[in-house]
């Protein structure tokens, strides 16, 4: 998908034995802060959105209710994370997924030059620019950080 859209990127692999950004961050030696998790929410419609945030950061409910414009969210079950995007927990990704689901970003983590976000594998990460990630995914910028 990278390559087709002409994204510059960087592989990054290391050996999964635990999921979680801060792991990841960790087993290639980069601040937490630079890699994304992926988080896969479900709405009150029953559709699903994607919700990024960096690896130190916490994605607060409220406030992505009031970015997405639904009435509730919560955090989709493992099961239907995997179902709906094709990918397994601890390698899931807006990019590729197999479905495209609408994404918000946090702006905090989007202020970063560059992310590194899961490539659609377990251990298996890319370094990319912010703005490819946000082009790429159509994703809304919008603060849903727990302050």
């Amino acid at each position: 998908m990278l390559k087709g859209a002409g994204v510059e990127f960087t592989v990054l692999t290391y050996r999964h034995e635990e999921k979680g950004a801060e792991y990841a961050a960790q087993a290639l030696g980069i601040p937490p802060a630079e890699v994304i998790k992926s988080l896969v929410f479900q709405t009150d419609s029953g559709k699903f959105i994607f919700a990024l945030i960096d690896g130190e950061g916490r994605v607060s409910v409220k406030r992505l209710v009031r970015a997405s414009g639904y009435k509730r969210v919560m955090p989709a079950s493992p099961h239907d994370a995997e179902r709906i995007t094709g990918y397994q927990v601890g390698g899931i990704s807006p990019l590729g997924a197999k479905r495209s689901l609408p994404t918000f970003i946090d702006a905090e983590t989007a202020k970063n030059d560059t992310i590194v976000i899961n490539a659609g594998a377990r251990g298996t990460l890319v370094r990319m620019a912010t703005r490819d990630l946000i082009a790429l995914t159509n994703a809304v910028v919008a603060d849903i950080r727990t302050r």
